[in-house]
Order: structure tokens, then C-alpha cells, then sequence
């Protein structure tokens, strides 16, 4: 079927937290959300009518998944990305964010450090440091508008208090899709200094053009057994308020010992509508998925033409996958303090701010671009105004 992208869908009588937390997070209610990382649009068919048929039924007990909900994952990555998920490797969380902080909880102990990459999404700061651990900044290298892993710098900053380093692939807020190369590049040197990485890759599936994901883990067996990968099939099919994820395990016993945890917590069931969701998801939606990352290319070029014939002191980046755009705002010669509150004040657009990020995102906002066209074009001209009156 034909999936319409354009249709502006009010989402304020939704209890929706991009819409509805505006007042708590940026201290106004008046400004137009294109900052937390979720669609204004509807999600696949299938995957309503799923949820639906699952409604009628009426009785909403614990659930017990079907061998076929694993099917409907392991399928999906092995056709699309040649990846060949055991079954027996993967265990149901509620989200990414949940599975990092347990890991870490679980892995490793306080004072062990932790490596991340900046400017990278921010609850990767919080979740090391409000366990206890040790905060190690690898920062991307810039060249141009671009992002380079920077393996020099990661090497001098490797030690034997570093167990793990956090690997975004594709790469938030910066877009990267990683390749091969880099990949095997960093992969080598964990493995060489025995330093296991846990890869966030919920935007795996949102990759332009000619990029391709690939999952870390399927590169060789060597970094399967040294890595975790996280990874959601909410970001794809606009599923996040159903707080279902997977982490991969491809070592035995760190599968039992997380397992254990989630047991422990009580959280090892699905919730009844995120079971038919996500199978019905990988079984279904890859034709919505397709009409969707078209659209949302269209957007990214519109994003950048327009900035660059009407708001040239905003230079966006081209991002390889995610539906986020990094906007470097330098030539607007304001400290992040005043960005932000130029952004929130004048244009009356909330964004996520460059700070939030690390350091290293210093005079950058980021702008999600998954949402009707009109949506896009109205947050495009208030800030165009808004930098047009400022000159």
C-alpha cells in the first residue's frame, strides 16, 4: 500500500513526551518539537492491525513469546544484513538505555572506566557515570563537516582500568553509518587490549542511499565474543512507547548472567501489544520501511538546500543514516548558552542542543527530520526569520 508521510497527526492529546514535555524540558510550551528522537508519523499497517486484533481478544495476561517472534528478528537480519542471530544469544529487554546501564551494573565494577565517543547521544554520559564508573572521552575527529573515528587518541587513552567502550553505530547525533574498515579498526584494537564493546545499533536500519550498516558482531566470531549489541526495532517502525529491545549475547555466560539480572528485576516478559508489534514489524513493515526512508531523504535534501539558499550561517551535515541532522550554527557567533536560547526564544523551535552531546558539540544543534514536510518547513522559516532578524 501507499503510505502517506505528509498527514500532520495531532499527537498532543497523546500523552506524547515530545509534545507534552516541552514546558518541563525547555521551560516553554509554545515551540514546535523537532528534537527527541521519535516520528510524527503513523507506523506500518500491519503492525496497527496486529495491535488491534490483539486488543479485540480482550484479556491482557503475561505473555510467552513463540518461537516465531524470534524468527521474525533473526530473519530480518540475516536477509538484510547477512547476520545470523542464534536464537540462543538473544535476550528481551525493555529499551537500549536499560540494557547499557545493566550491563554495566553487571560487567563491571565502580572506578572501571568506560569509553564513549563525543558528541554522542547524551545518556551515555549519565548511564557511566551515575553507576559509579569511570567516564573515558575517545572524541570523534573532525575533517570538514565530517567524523573520523580517532583510533591514535583511543590507543594512548586505553589502560587496565578500561573494560568497556560504547560503540553508536550508525552514529548519534552525527549520522555516521560505519564502515567496514573502521570497524575492523576499532574491533582489532579492543580485542588486542581485551576491552569488550557494547554497540548501540537502534538506527541500524535507517541508512541512506548507498551506506550500508553493519551489524560489529557479524564482522568475525572474534568480535562477536567480544562485543554486546543492543539494538530495537522501535526507532525503525516508530515503536518506542512500547519499550521492547534486544540484546545479543554470543557469549554463554554472559548471556546467563544477564539473564539472571532481568530475572531478578522481573523483567523478563514482553508487554502484550510489543509481542505482535515487533513480529509483525520484521514480517511486514519493511514496505512502509522503504516508503519511509525515501521520504525522509527528501527531507534531509530539503533540510540542506534550504539552509543553504536561505539560512547559509547554518550549515547542516550530511548524515549517512538516523532521521537526525547535526546543524553546525558557528556563523551565527553565539555562545551554546545564547544558541539555545535563540533557538527557543527567537525561532521558538525546540532542538536538542549541541552540549547536551559533550563538549565537542559546542555551537551545534541537532534537528530531527522525521515529520510531514510542513512540519519541516515551519521549524525551517521560524529559524530563518529568526537568524534574518538577529543580522
Amino acid at each position: 500500500m501507499k503510505y502517506d508521510f505528509n498527514a500532520i497527526i495531532d499527537r498532543a492529546d497523546f500523552y506524547s513526551a515530545k509534545y507534552n514535555e516541552l514546558d518541563m524540558k525547555f521551560g516553554s510550551k509554545d515551540l514546535l518539537p523537532m528534537w527527541v528522537a521519535d516520528m510524527d508519523f503513523q507506523s506500518a499497517e500491519p503492525i496497527i492491525e496486529a495491535m488491534k486484533s490483539r486488543l479485540d481478544h480482550g484479556i491482557f495476561g503475561y505473555t510467552s513469546r513463540p518461537d516465531s517472534y524470534y524468527e521474525a528478528m533473526t530473519s530480518w537480519y540475516k536477509s538484510r544484513y547477512s547476520w545470523n542471530i542464534n536464537k540462543e544469544w538473544i535476550i528481551h529487554s525493555p529499551g537500549v538505555m536499560t540494557s547499557l546501564s545493566l550491563i554495566i551494573r553487571a560487567f563491571t565494577k565502580p572506578g572501571d572506566k568506560i569509553i564513549i565517543q563525543p558528541p554522542v547521544y547524551y545518556p551515555f554520559f549519565d548511564v557511566v557515570k551515575d553507576n559509579d564508573r569511570e567516564l573515558v572521552l575517545n572524541p570523534l575527529k573532525q575533517v570538514g563537516e565530517n567524523y573520523v573515528m580517532d583510533y591514535e587518541d583511543l590507543e594512548k587513552k586505553i589502560d587496565d582500568k578500561v573494560k568497556y567502550l560504547i560503540l553508536c553505530n550508525p552514529h548519534n547525533p552525527i549520522g555516521r553509518v560505519w564502515k567496514k574498515d573502521e570497524l575492523e579498526k576499532l574491533g582489532s584494537i579492543c580485542v588486542k587490549n581485551n576491552i569488550k564493546i557494547i554497540s548501540d545499533e537502534i538506527h541500524g536500519d535507517l541508512v541512506y542511499g548507498s551506506n550500508r550498516y553493519i551489524p560489529f558482531a557479524s564482522l568475525s566470531e572474534d568480535f562477536a565474543k567480544n562485543s554486546i549489541t543492543c539494538m530495537s526495532p522501535t526507532k525503525t517502525f516508530n515503536l518506542a512507547g512500547l519499550q521492547v529491545s534486544f540484546a545479543i549475547f554470543p557469549e554463554r555466560k554472559d548471556y546467563e548472567r544477564f539473564e539472571r539480572i532481568l530475572e531478578v528485576l522481573d523483567m523478563k516478559r514482553n508487554n502484550c501489544f510489543s509481542l505482535v508489534a515487533v513480529e509483525a514489524a520484521y514480517r511486514e513493515g519493511e514496505e512502509w520501511l522503504d516508503q519511509m526512508l525515501v521520504y525522509l531523504e527528501e527531507n534531509l535534501n530539503f533540510l540542506i538546500n534550504y539552509c543553504k539558499e536561505n539560512i547559509p550561517k547554518i550549515k547542516p551535515n550530511q548524515p549517512e543514516g538516523t532521521y537526525l541532522v547535526w546543524l553546525n550554527c558557528k556563523e551565527l557567533g553565539l555562545s551554546q548558552e545564547n544558541l539555545n536560547h535563540f533557538m527557543l526564544h527567537k525561532a521558538k523551535v525546540a532542538l536538542d542542543s549541541g552540549n547536551w552531546f559533550g563538549d565537542a558539540g559546542s555551537g551545534y544543534m541537532r534537528i530531527n527530520i522525521a515529520c510531514p514536510r510542513e512540519t519541516l518547513i515551519e521549524g525551517l522559516r521560524r529559524i530563518e526569520k529568526a537568524v534574518k532578524e538577529q543580522s
